[in-house]
């Protein structure tokens, strides 16, 4: 979500909601989260069932290491999953940093390079350890020299290639793990989304271009692929879908009560033929900025009427009112009155990971 959209949200309380949660027993074994496969429009696991994905984005990991003063916005410890996954969520979306995982572009030592790939790494241990897949995405970039401290209209072609294969091959023996190439691809073409172009004076790199470098190091892994109109629209994706040997790519969506279908079912139907079949969708982040839930509500059950899954955005407990669509209001669980839709839909729908 881009960072000038995050609007105010007023708090709500919701403790005794909370008090209901269905929680696994304590020490209850958990099912490792099940590697994941795309077989015609659906992701199925290892047996071949198709998978609905629910879940929720964790942001932190983009910013606070380029700002120099941390890695994690928060708790990342095994406690705070287990109240992630007590919400019945099944995938947790990580953005991640350019310039932090490659440690460049001046990012602090102890916040970027091998430091910042171990955390990511530890993450990702910890929410499979929760069952709970995990989504990487790259969300912040920036080409040459310039900090990656903000969102990008395309990725750079300097080094979002290099990230990926690098990436690549530290998940690529892990099929729990998807990728998500670029958060919001906005304000370009669909072949500059492709075969990449020049952008504000640096050139861009094509999507066509991180599915090779990611399948260039042998990962097989699901590979999720962002839309235009800051991911809002997929009405061309499969027309200028990049070519992928392994099949295994995803069209990734992104809506909100702002977004460009406002609300509009004929709009969400016109995207979804714009894929027309040729992958599944996957909605890798959804929210509403009212602090209420009418609009995800709504939303989550005409996509739960097509299997299409969706990630809700986010769970940081951003109380300044000034941070976007957030779920919680602590991160004991407590949910925001919008979370409070999110956390009740996902415990009646879906079943402990």
């Amino acid at each position: 979500m881009s960072a000038s959209v995050r609007t105010c949200l007023a708090m709500i309380a919701a403790t005794a909601l909370l008090s209901g949660a269905a929680n696994s027993p304590a020490g209850a074994p958990t099912a490792a989260p099940p590697a994941l496969h795309v077989v015609g429009t659906h992701i199925v696991d290892g047996d071949g069932k198709v998978i609905q994905l629910n879940g929720v984005d964790r942001s932190g990991t983009e910013y606070a290491c380029i700002q120099g003063w941390g890695i994690f916005d928060g708790p990342s410890d095994p406690a705070s999953v287990a109240v992630i996954a007590s919400w019945h969520v099944h995938v947790v979306r990580v953005p991640l940093n350019e310039d932090c995982w490659l440690g460049i572009n001046g990012v602090p030592n102890q916040y970027g390079g091998a430091n910042y790939r171990s955390a990511i790494a530890g993450y990702v241990t910890t929410l499979g350890a929760a069952g709970m897949n995990v989504i990487l995405e790259l969300h912040l970039s920036a080409p040459g020299s310039d900090p990656a401290t903000g969102q990008q209209k395309m990725p750079d072609a300097d080094h979002s290639a290099d990230f990926w294969r690098s990436v690549a091959k530290r998940f690529g023996t892990d099929q729990s793990v998807v990728f998500d190439l670029f958060n919001e691809p906005h304000d370009v073409s669909w072949s500059c989304w492709r075969d990449g172009c020049m952008v504000d004076g640096w050139q861009a790199a094509g999507m066509q271009s991180l599915v090779d470098a990611v399948r260039s190091t042998g990962a097989p892994n699901v590979v999720m692929l962002g839309g235009l109109g800051w991911s809002g629209d997929l009405t061309k994706w499969r027309k200028f879908e990049p070519n992928d040997p392994l099949h295994q790519l995803v069209a990734s969506w992104h809506q909100y009560d702002f977004s460009n279908c406002d609300g509009d079912p004929s709009c969400w139907k016109a995207n979804v033929r714009g894929v027309g079949g040729a992958a599944p969708i996957l909605l890798g982040e959804i929210g509403e900025t009212d602090c209420a839930h009418g609009y995800v509500d709504t939303l989550m059950h005409w996509l739960d009427r097509r299997m299409i899954g969706y990630v809700a955005w986010t769970w940081d407990d951003w109380s300044d009112c000034n941070n976007g669509p957030t779920l919680i209001a602590s991160y004991d669980g407590t949910p925001t009155g919008y979370g409070i839709g999110i956390r009740a839909h996902f415990l009646k729908r879906f079943e402990h990971p």
